[in-house]
């Protein structure tokens, strides 16, 4: 299904499927203020290349990041919470980006490896996200450690494949029961997807 024949289907029984469409376009044919929560895993710029060849589409630039989340902050409903994991060494273009769309940084996340990603001048063992928010949300019922552990995923889906075990509390701790979620990952041109969980 193209996203343009799904513009039209948004927020009309959706729920837990999977949507594949430049993530912009799709979000721009969603209602303002109609999501929940968002939990979002976008390219990280860093022009990245797994041990088996794989890529991550748009990964090697930043030309995506200040239109996809102006319309996340846009479709969020005020009052709410974001998630969005990033790059340390490009988090001076996320930063900028979550600002200008309107989002108050009010946490952060660290998940702890039990191995290196990567290895140069320090071994990478940790992955971050930024706990973002759309006015002033109540806080959450079940409050989590701002430090977490990561389970490998064994990345079979994707080279950059972030474990359900670790998402999961991230989900149960900012939304609530019924919300329409947006979980979003690969912002690429063409190979967008969105997940909607209710």
């Amino acid at each position: 299904m193209k996203s343009e024949q799904i513009n039209s289907q948004i927020n009309k029984g959706f729920s837990n499927t999977l949507l594949h469409g430049n993530c912009v376009e799709l979000l721009s044919g969603m209602s303002s203020g109609s999501a929940g929560f968002v939990l979002t895993d976008p390219p990280y710029m860093v022009n990245y290349s797994s041990s088996d060849g794989r890529t991550v589409p748009n990964d090697d630039n930043d030309a995506w990041v200040k239109p996809a989340f102006r319309e996340i902050y846009r479709v969020l409903r005020w009052n709410r919470f974001c998630v969005s994991f990033y790059s340390w060494n490009k988090a001076d273009k996320f930063l900028a980006a979550w600002r200008e769309a309107g989002f108050r940084i009010v946490g952060h996340l660290t998940f702890i490896k039990k191995y290196a990603s990567t290895e140069r001048f320090l071994r990478y063992q940790h992955e971050n996200a930024y706990l973002l928010a759309k006015g002033n949300p109540q806080k959450p019922v079940r409050t989590i450690p701002d430090v977490l552990e990561w389970e490998y995923s064994g990345n079979n889906l994707h080279p950059t494949q972030k474990p359900l075990c670790v998402l999961s509390p991230l989900i149960e701790s900012f939304s609530n029961p019924g919300d329409l979620a947006w979980i979003i990952h690969d912002f690429t041109s063409g190979k967008r997807k969105g997940a909607l969980k209710d």
